[in-house]
């Protein structure tokens, strides 16, 4: 698939078949998200990718209203960044994870695979947190949801360039 393609093409899916992305797929993915753009070549991502115990701590997390939502996809992945003390390099660590997000996302559509990225209440939680086990020192920007699709999905209606962009003499 070229870039331009996989760019225009990639959706939000929120059915997926029943089949989990293999631990290889994800590996792929992963190492397609390190080489995300990080100022100081910080590499503040942190994936975490849910196992049957870590999913069930999540849910009871959640509460029965939003556990549901949690079982859509067969593979979840916690992605955070590790923060920094100063507060430039954190706001540029942000941004770094979200790229590497897109580029697992991305990565995903390439191989035929449907995803999510979402920021479920229950990970802005204590209890959310360490259900997945993740620390302090890292904010969560989402978690991923990944599988085999289930259904296609139209374009949304975009704005133009000419509606967002700017050129200044």
């Amino acid at each position: 698939m070229e870039l331009e393609d996989a760019i225009r093409t990639r959706r939000t899916h929120k059915a997926y078949g029943a089949e989990p992305v293999p631990r290889e797929t994800l590996e792929q993915l992963f190492e397609l998200a390190r080489w995300a753009p990080n100022h100081n070549l910080t590499n503040p991502w942190r994936f975490r990718v849910l196992g049957r115990e870590s999913l069930a701590r999540l849910k009871e997390a959640a509460g029965p209203e939003a556990a549901g939502k949690l079982d859509r996809a067969p593979t979840l992945v916690v992605a955070s960044q590790v923060r920094s003390d100063d507060p430039i390099q954190d706001e540029e660590d942000i941004c770094a994870v979200a790229a590497a997000i897109a580029y697992v996302l991305l990565g995903a559509h390439a191989r035929g695979l449907a995803g999510y990225w979402r920021s479920p209440a229950v990970l802005r939680t204590a209890e959310g947190r360490a259900a997945v086990g993740v620390p302090d020192q890292e904010r969560v920007l989402g978690l991923i949801h990944l599988g085999p699709p289930r259904q296609d999905k139209e374009p949304p209606d975009r704005l133009a360039p000419g509606e967002y962009v700017t050129y200044l003499p």
